[in-house]
C-alpha cells in the first residue's frame, strides 16, 4: 500500500537512499482516481525497492509548492532528494514500470 505523505512527513520520507515515487493527487480529480489503483499495485510490487507514496494537494500546500505542482495527477520520481523524472496526467501502468526500472 502506498504511504500517505504529508507536509510534516515529507522530509523524513525523502531521507531514504531508495528511489521515491510520489503521486500528487486530490479526491475530486477524475484522472487521479484512474491512476490511484496503479500506484497501489506498484507500491505492492516494488515494496522492497521503491518508496511509493501519495500527497493530497488540497491538504499539503507546502509539499505542493516545494515541487511546483501545477497539474494533477503528477507523479515525481526522486533520488537523493532530487527530482529525476516525472509523469504529468493519467498514464498506463507500463509507463510507470518503465520509468521505475530505468531509475533503479
Amino acid at each position: 500500500m502506498a504511504i500517505q505523505i504529508t507536509d510534516a512527513t515529507l522530509d523524513e520520507v525523502l531521507k531514504t537512499d531508495k528511489l521515491v515515487m510520489i503521486d500528487f493527487w486530490a479526491e475530486w480529480c477524475g484522472p487521479c482516481r484512474m491512476v490511484s489503483p496503479i500506484i497501489e499495485q506498484l507500491a505492492e510490487e516494488y515494496k522492497d525497492k521503491v518508496v511509493i507514496g501519495k500527497i493530497d494537494v488540497d491538504e499539503n500546500n507546502e509539499a505542493t509548492e516545494k515541487f511546483g505542482i501545477r497539474n494533477i495527477p503528477t507523479v515525481l520520481f526522486i533520488k537523493n532528494g532530487q527530482v529525476v523524472d516525472k509523469i504529468i496526467g493519467a498514464a498506463d501502468k507500463r509507463l510507470f514500470v518503465d520509468k521505475i526500472n530505468a531509475l533503479l
